[in-house]
């Protein structure tokens, strides 16, 4: 008996297996049928939603492409804007324009109706210009004789003028041959006292050769002022009237000498130290110290028979010295008279 259920028992378990397998391959069936549903239907999904990409970006891409439109039309609507907003002020100008024209116009026709009087007041005076002018062109016919006349004395004019001109040049060339004549004889004459001035100083030199307070300076004999005057002195003392006498002597044989048409004076010119006068005497300055010796000198020589017009007196004061410096010797040195025999 207990092999009988052990047989009934292993009946009963393979009887179950079988429906367990076919439940499992159902179930499976089932699974992988929904799989395959869910798959496809993932599928279809995928093609609807990559569709609906594609139709998306059409619409961007269009949204897009009316945004730039949009932008353009904004862009052409402002140009639109300005172009009317010049437009309109062109009108005002225009406006403007026309009303100050429509002045002028008025103006104008203003001015027509007084030009228009005018016109007829100028025609009347048009026609008494006409009297006038054919008075005026007898006036000219009468005048355009008369300046005939005046051309015919105007030629006969120039030629006397032609005539006095190469009187002139005539003249002129005569002039300039007397003036190189009269230079050539300047140059003797010059010639000729610069020769006599040579041989003046040559005998002063001969008579006055001992003394050492006596020199010649370029073209001028120079007296140191101690041989002739006393010091702060403007009178000549007697050693100078010795001197001076000497001095006469030779310039009245000079005067023998020179022929009369030579225009020569001695110039006797008196020079001061640069130190100022001292006391109160009759002279305030060196100016006056040195014109009053000079003069004395001159006198002198008058005196002594030298003619006055041969002979010219001048005052150089301390404003010409020889020498530079405040030392005894600079001051002895430009204290002095100096001779000079020249032209007048």
């Amino acid at each position: 008996m207990a092999i009988s259920r052990n047989r009934r028992g292993e009946r009963g378990s393979e009887d179950y297996w079988p429906g367990f397998v076919d439940a499992m391959s159902a179930l499976l069936l089932v699974f992988i049928f929904l799989l395959s549903v869910f798959m496809i239907g993932q599928f279809f999904l995928s093609q609807q939603l990559s569709g609906r990409d594609t139709v998306l970006n059409r619409l961007n891409q269009q949204i897009a492409e009316l945004t730039e439109l949009l932008a353009l039309e904004k862009a052409n609507v402002s140009d639109l804007e300005a172009t009317v907003s010049n437009l309109q002020f062109d009108l005002g100008e225009a406006n403007d324009e026309r009303q100050r024209l429509q002045g002028l116009l008025d103006n104008r026709s203003g001015a027509i109706e007084d030009a228009d009087g005018r016109i007829s007041t100028l025609q009347s005076q048009l026609e008494g210009e006409k009297q006038v002018s054919a008075r005026a062109l007898a006036q000219v016919e009468l005048l355009n004789q008369q300046i005939s006349a005046l051309r015919r004395q105007i030629a006969v004019l120039e030629d006397a003028l032609e005539a006095s001109e190469e009187r002139d040049r005539e003249s002129q060339t005569k002039i300039a041959d007397l003036g190189k004549r009269l230079n050539v004889a300047l140059a003797q004459r010059v010639q000729e006292l610069s020769r006599y001035r040579s041989d003046f100083f040559g005998r002063l030199r001969e008579i006055l050769a001992q003394r050492s307070d006596i020199e010649v300076v370029g073209d001028r004999f120079v007296f140191q002022s101690e041989v002739l005057f006393s010091t702060g002195a403007d009178q000549v003392n007697e050693a100078g009237k010795a001197q001076l006498d000497i001095l006469a002597d030779a310039i009245n044989e000079l005067e023998q000498q020179i022929p009369e048409e030579i225009e020569w004076v001695l110039r006797v010119d008196g020079h001061t130290d640069a130190r100022p006068l001292s006391g109160t005497g009759r002279l305030r300055n060196n100016w006056e110290l040195s014109a009053a010796r000079a003069i004395s000198v001159v006198q002198y020589l008058i005196q002594r028979g030298v003619a006055p017009e041969r002979l010219v007196a001048a005052g150089f004061g301390e404003f010409q010295p020889l020498e530079d410096g405040n030392t005894p010797e600079a001051y002895a040195r430009n204290r002095r008279i100096e001779l000079k025999l020249t032209q007048r």
